[in-house]
Order: structure tokens, then C-alpha cells, then sequence
């Protein structure tokens, strides 16, 4: 029997990753006082059931698994006993030094968040890499109070307010290393909830031909941000690096003689040469508002952080009718169904057909750990259902100390990008978007096919690329 890869966090966390290799149990599912878990096959664990029903007062049902199958799943959901996640009790908590020191870890593995919690029995320190949520330091529950303060006392925040949201800013320098970290406060019922995103961005890696666009890909989409006028859409759901797109862009496209400016919420980089502006709809500068302001300031070029509603929708298309090159994002599960998107919204097709120049789809697809990543054969069935060679062994993850147990290691975006023609500017116009033959002959290739490719290539994992595929049928 193979472990369900899909276990809800609340159950994962019965047991802490010190007691789950202690007892040797993977808890699957929890209900009326019975707790089922996977256990190892030919482990005895009569001592360990009564051990549990007397101190976690439940009663445990065990599926026995082979020991492979069990460590796998370990992995997944739990850090290895020799690098388990670290109990702390820090006297100098309340010192900005610790602090600083877990923003610095957070950075030097390449983290974009740290998430501080506070529950019932337990405080901990989770970090997200390559998009997903580690584990990495449990807090003693005493400690938590005064960490919470030292992080509002850093971001300029009321360190009385309790019972409300609040958000701040830390400058984070050392090492010739200077960012921002935004901080946003939630109370909970356990206490407030802190979670700190890095901007770490590093404008060196800001290169559309490293991005992960095919030659053809990149070909088409360059040709269409050279256009002096019209409409450029990036699409996809939050986290899938779209903004990175629009970052690399603005910096192919910072010239001299470019009037370059943007609207932001949050700023990522800071471009030298371009004219940033922080979205604060609490006083009134909302996207709308911006773009407004932009037409009268002399633009070329206007990067607009995200087409959230109506009005923005109305401004960034008047943007593009009167003679400037507009970049957005807007959230929708494919390229062309940003058109579908804005008709939603109500632009009129004749105004997309007149100022469309491109969409462009993309994802972030999590890459195999070079170090563990194992050989395996596809079952025929999927293999048959996916259009992939039925011969060839792929790979899947397995975890070890240099990818933290997750089986990865680094993310790569996946891109469909279509460049508006004078046959899908027709067709958008009559409001016949029914043009899947069409981009097959124009040789298209879809965010299927850039995900197959890497799982042929084997840089990641049938399990990584199965719910993109499934997202975009």
C-alpha cells in the first residue's frame, strides 16, 4: 500500500517529527478519539498504542506498510530524526539578533517566507522553499509573547494592539546584504500568527532567456513587448512567477529613451531607470487611480502590477488604445482565457481584438533533487493517458539532507505564450474563441506540453506536474 501524499496538516501534526520517528507512525486520519496511522511492516507496536492511549488519550488503528513505502512517506511529512526540527529555548529571545538570524538563514537557502505560529501546545518557525512549507524550529511557548513584541518593535508597529491585523517593514542589512522583509500580524486564537516575506530579489537573474521559455516561445513573446503600443498579459494563479516575468521584461525594455512606469503591490525590485510606484488603496492610490495619473506623466511604457476589477480593466485598455505599451497580470487558469477574463469584466471584444498584443500562461514546477532522485517506471495505464513514451523510466523524489527531505531542489517556469495575429485578433473580435486547431497548427505549445517535457527530461516528477496538468483541462 502506498502512503497518501495528501494528509491534512492538522492530522500530520498530531505527533511532532521527533515523536513520529519515536513511535514510528505516520497519522493519516482523525476522528471521534481514533487516530489511524501507517505504520512499518513487522514492527511490534503493542507497547507503543498503549503509550498513546494514555498520554494523547487516543485510540490508534494501524495500516502496516513496507519499510520503503514508510520512510518515503516520513520524509514527506517529517524531518529525519538526525536534522528533526530544532526545540529552542532562548533566553535572549526578545534580542533582534535572533531575529536577524533566522532572516539570514531564510535567505541564505532561498526561502521567500517565514511563518512564526503559535497553536494550543506549541509554537513554530516554518520556512517556504521552492514554494512549499518546511518545518524548522519549534518555540517554547513561554518565549512566543516576547518574540512577537521584538518583531513589532523592528517593523514600527503598536506592540499593544493585539486583537487587529497590522502590517510593517523591516530593513534587513548585514553582510553588504541590504532587502526589505514585509511583515503581516493576524491574531489567532493562540496568539498572533507572523508571517515575513523576503524581498531578496536579485536583479542578475532577471534574464527572459533563462526564465524558461523555449527558443520559440521567447522568440514570439519578444517580438510582441517591442510593439510600441497594445496590451501584454501575463496569466497564472499567485505564486507561479509572474511577477518575475514582468520584472525581466521591464528590465529588456529599460532604455534611455523609455518613460518607464509602474504601479505595485508589493514592489519586488527596485529597477534603477524606472519610475516605481507603491500601491496604498488605504489613502486612495489604487491601481485605477495610478494609471489616471500615469497618462498625464508621458509614458512609453506602463507596468501595471495586477487587472484586479472593472475600472482597472477600462484604464489599462484606454492605456493601450492611446499609444502605450501596457504589461499586466490577471488571474486565469490559461493564456487564452484572458480574454474570456476581460469580456467578464466588461471590455468589449473589439477593444481586445484592437489592443491584445499577446497572452502568455505560465507556472512554477518544483525540480527533482539531483542528489536522491530515483529511477522508476510510469504505470502503462498513465503513461498511455499522459501521451508519454511507455518505455522510458522517469523520476520521482525521495529526500535527503541537501533538499531538506522534500525530494527538490530549485523551481523552474513552464510558459504557453501566444502571440495575437491577425487571425486571433478576428476571432476575438466575432467572439469565436474556439481556436485550439488553430494554435496547434501555429505550433503552440501549451503548459501540458512544457510540463511533459520536463517530466521526459527527467528534472521533475509526475506527482509535481499532475495537478498543473489536471488545472488547465
Amino acid at each position: 500500500m502506498v502512503i497518501d501524499e495528501h494528509i491534512a496538516t492538522e492530522v500530520v501534526q498530531l505527533f511532532s517529527s521527533s515523536e513520529a520517528r519515536e513511535y514510528q507512525l505516520i497519522p493519516y486520519e482523525y476522528s471521534e478519539e481514533l487516530l489511524k496511522c501507517y505504520g512499518k511492516e513487522g514492527w511490534d507496536y503493542v507497547d507503543t498504542m498503549q503509550e498513546i492511549r494514555v498520554l494523547f488519550n487516543f485510540s490508534i488503528s494501524i495500516i502496516s506498510v513496507p519499510v520503503e513505502d514508510f520512510e518515503k512517506g516520513f520524509n514527506l511529512y517529517y524531518r529525519k530524526a538526525k536534522d528533526a526540527t530544532e526545540s529552542i529555548n532562548i533566553s535572549h529571545i526578545s534580542d533582534s539578533d535572533f531575529v536577524n538570524s533566522l532572516i539570514e538563514e531564510a535567505d541564505s537557502i532561498h526561502s521567500s517566507d517565514i511563518h512564526i505560529e503559535s497553536y494550543e501546545e506549541r509554537c513554530r518557525v516554518r520556512m517556504r522553499i521552492d514554494g512549499k512549507l518546511i518545518e524548522r524550529y519549534v518555540i517554547e511557548k513561554s518565549n512566543y509573547p516576547a518574540l512577537v513584541n521584538r518583531i513589532k518593535i523592528l517593523s514600527n508597529l503598536d506592540i499593544s494592539e493585539k486583537r487587529l491585523p497590522q502590517d510593517g517593514r523591516i530593513l534587513f542589512e548585514k553582510n553588504n546584504r541590504k532587502f526589505d522583509v514585509r511583515v503581516s500580524m493576524l491574531p489567532t486564537i493562540y496568539g498572533e500568527k507572523i508571517v515575513l516575506r523576503l524581498l531578496t530579489r536579485d536583479q542578475s537573474l532577471l534574464d527572459l532567456k533563462k526564465l524558461g521559455f523555449s527558443q520559440k516561445q521567447y522568440d514570439d513573446y519578444a517580438k510582441s513587448i517591442l510593439n510600441p503600443n497594445g496590451l501584454v498579459l501575463i496569466t497564472g494563479p499567485t505564486g507561479s512567477g509572474k511577477s518575475t516575468t514582468l520584472y525581466a521584461t521591464l528590465r529588456m525594455l529599460n532604455r534611455e529613451d523609455n518613460n518607464i512606469l509602474t504601479i505595485e503591490d508589493p514592489v519586488e525590485y527596485t529597477l534603477t531607470g524606472i519610475n516605481q510606484v507603491q500601491l496604498k488603496e488605504e489613502i486612495g492610490l489604487t491601481f485605477g487611480n495610478a494609471l489616471r495619473t500615469f497618462l498625464r506623466q508621458d509614458p512609453d511604457i506602463i507596468m501595471l502590477g495586477e487587472i484586479r476589477d472593472q475600472d482597472t480593466a477600462q484604464m489599462a485598455v484606454r492605456s493601450s488604445l492611446t499609444g502605450h505599451l501596457l504589461l499586466s497580470t490577471i488571474h486565469t487558469n490559461s493564456a487564452w482565457g484572458s480574454i474570456t477574463r476581460l469580456t467578464d469584466m466588461g471590455i468589449h471584444p473589439y477593444l481586445i481584438s484592437d489592443t491584445l498584443v499577446a497572452c502568455v500562461a505560465q507556472r512554477l514546477i518544483r525540480l527533482l533533487c539531483p542528489h536522491c532522485k530515483q529511477e522508476y517506471a510510469i504505470e502503462h495505464v498513465t503513461a498511455l493517458a499522459l501521451g508519454v513514451d511507455t518505455q522510458q523510466n522517469y523520476f520521482q523524489p525521495t529526500g535527503c539532507k541537501a533538499c531538506y527531505y522534500t525530494g527538490y531542489s530549485g523551481r523552474k517556469a513552464i510558459y504557453e505564450v501566444i502571440r495575437i495575429d491577425q487571425y486571433l485578433s478576428e476571432a476575438i473580435r466575432k467572439n469565436n474563441l474556439n481556436v485550439d486547431d488553430y494554435l496547434k497548427r501555429q505550433h503552440v505549445t501549451t503548459l501540458k506540453d512544457s510540463a511533459l517535457s520536463l517530466l521526459q527530461e527527467g528534472e521533475t516528477s509526475l506527482e509535481e506536474i499532475l495537478p498543473i496538468i489536471n488545472d488547465i483541462i
